[in-house]
């Protein structure tokens, strides 16, 4: 397979999977974008192999069949494409084994007891796409990339609740659940409170993360600012809802998703 019909693959995985990744990168120019849908189909391959319904051994093995891939000569197209622009962009292997530790925390971790616990698994799963990302970007501001991807997987977490659930997680840090009067994942006041309380934080690091900006050419920004803004725009349609997470997941349509886009492109 050529690198051209690699890039090719994985820009019809981004189409097709990404709910917010598709519409940011949309901005780029064509070797950036072509870059960001390999990261993504290659995080997207993680999560599949971490969420599917194999037993947990083959999970394992297959999440480490994925991490020898990124040393091995790729035939597989999300390979095929990642070598290249791991290649043209300097991505460091680090991110993206992250990704990996991250799949494999799912398979032997379902709840953390504090924040903190949870920040670390959330610079795997989500922190760690911002450092694979943003040398494609053109900025060396790790700090503030790393704090925008975990800002962008805790607004994940609000969404997902049910879903994890179901999953056999719960990504609510234990303490504060206890600290909220929170006995069950269900709707309450109690459970209310705690949301707005998860809530607040993820807007904090969320404006925290968007200093990466600064760091950025108007392309790469509107791109990053775009991911913002839809992650964003799902939060306050969840709290307006009254962080009701139970039932159809709250998702933006795609008219609403190009109003973002067009949004960033106002002087």
């Amino acid at each position: 397979m050529s690198v051209q019909e690699a890039y090719a693959e994985v820009g019809r995985i981004t189409r097709r999977e990404a709910k917010n990744f598709a519409y940011g990168i949309m901005v780029l120019p064509r070797a950036k974008r072509q870059a960001i849908a390999a990261i993504y189909a290659f995080a997207r391959r993680v999560d599949d192999v971490a969420d599917g319904e194999l037993p947990p051994e083959e999970k394992r093995a297959g999440l480490e069949e994925l991490r020898a891939a990124l040393e091995t000569d790729p035939t597989d197209p999300v390979f095929v494409a990642l070598r290249d622009a791991r290649d043209r962009f300097g991505i460091p292997p680090e991110p993206l084994e992250a990704l990996i530790d991250g799949g494999l925390q799912d398979l032997e971790q379902s709840t953390y007891r504090d924040f903190a616990e949870l920040r670390g698994y959330c610079e795997k799963v989500a922190g760690a796409v911002g450092l694979a990302c943003v040398p494609v970007y053109g900025s060396d501001d790790t700090e503030h990339a790393m704090t925008l991807g975990i800002a962008l997987q805790l607004i994940n977490i609000i969404r997902d609740v049910e879903e994890d659930t179901a999953l056999g997680r719960v990504y609510l840090p234990q303490d504060e659940l206890t600290a909220f009067g929170v006995e069950e994942l269900a709707p309450s006041p109690e459970f209310r409170e705690l949301m707005a309380f998860e809530a607040e934080r993820a807007r904090a690091c969320l404006a925290e993360g968007l200093r990466l900006l600064d760091s950025l050419d108007r392309r790469s920004a509107l791109c990053v600012g775009t991911f913002a803004g839809l992650y964003r725009e799902t939060l306050d349609r969840i709290e307006a809802a009254g962080f009701d997470v139970f039932g159809e997941k709250t998702r933006l349509s795609a008219p609403r998703k190009l109003a973002v886009v067009a949004r960033g492109l106002l002087p």
